[in-house]
């Protein structure tokens, strides 16, 4: 069996997961997220835990069980405390904007601002650091989204190699390349 897959999920105090057909809806303090069970898999609850099965050992079925068992894990988790992603903004000029809880400027060295509307669930919060970098956090209940938003926004202004201006993920590591340099002349123009 998956390692994955059959890990019962533990459901907390204060989330309340209701089992339907080919249904798991997740409810919580932080809202409420569901999710379509393919047919070969069901779900279980027994004794405050979720549980997911498999009918048969096929390869469908294997990875199914434990793709099935990490998103409704995700969705427990995404209830009770949420997740976040945070980006940072770096090179001169390249600043964020925070107008509302759902909407942010970003100016990044292009002849015009860059609005970003935010998808139901997202909010963004936006800080300033010191040297001119900005940093901006995707905050929301559902993980898949969280992620598809703060890519569009990396997407917009990928960090380039040579000086590592633009928009990357907190933490990411830029592989920088060598800038040009000057060539030894011999026996010519100085």
């Amino acid at each position: 069996m998956s390692r994955i897959g059959r890990k019962p999920i533990p459901v907390p105090a204060g989330v309340d997961v209701q089992i339907g057909d080919g249904t798991v809806t997740v409810k919580g303090p932080g809202g409420t997220l569901s999710h379509d069970v393919p047919p070969p898999i069901t779900v279980r609850r027994e004794n405050g835990k979720v549980l997911v099965d498999r009918p048969s050992d096929e390869k469908r079925d294997r990875s199914l069980h434990g793709l099935t068992r990490t998103l409704i894990a995700n969705m427990v988790e995404g209830v009770t405390s949420g997740f976040s992603r945070t980006l940072e903004l770096t090179g001169v000029g390249y600043r964020a904007q925070k107008v509302s809880e759902t909407r942010i400027t970003l100016q990044l060295g292009f002849s015009h601002p860059v609005d970003i509307m935010a998808r139901k669930g997202i909010a963004f919060d936006v800080e300033q650091l010191g040297g001119g970098m900005h940093r901006i956090t995707v905050k929301g209940i559902d993980k898949q989204i969280v992620g598809q938003t703060a890519a569009e926004i990396r997407a917009m202004k990928k960090p380039e190699p040579y000086k590592g201006k633009g928009i990357r993920y907190q933490g990411e590591v830029i592989r920088r390349k060598v800038g040009k340099t000057a060539k030894a002349t011999k026996g010519g123009k100085k």
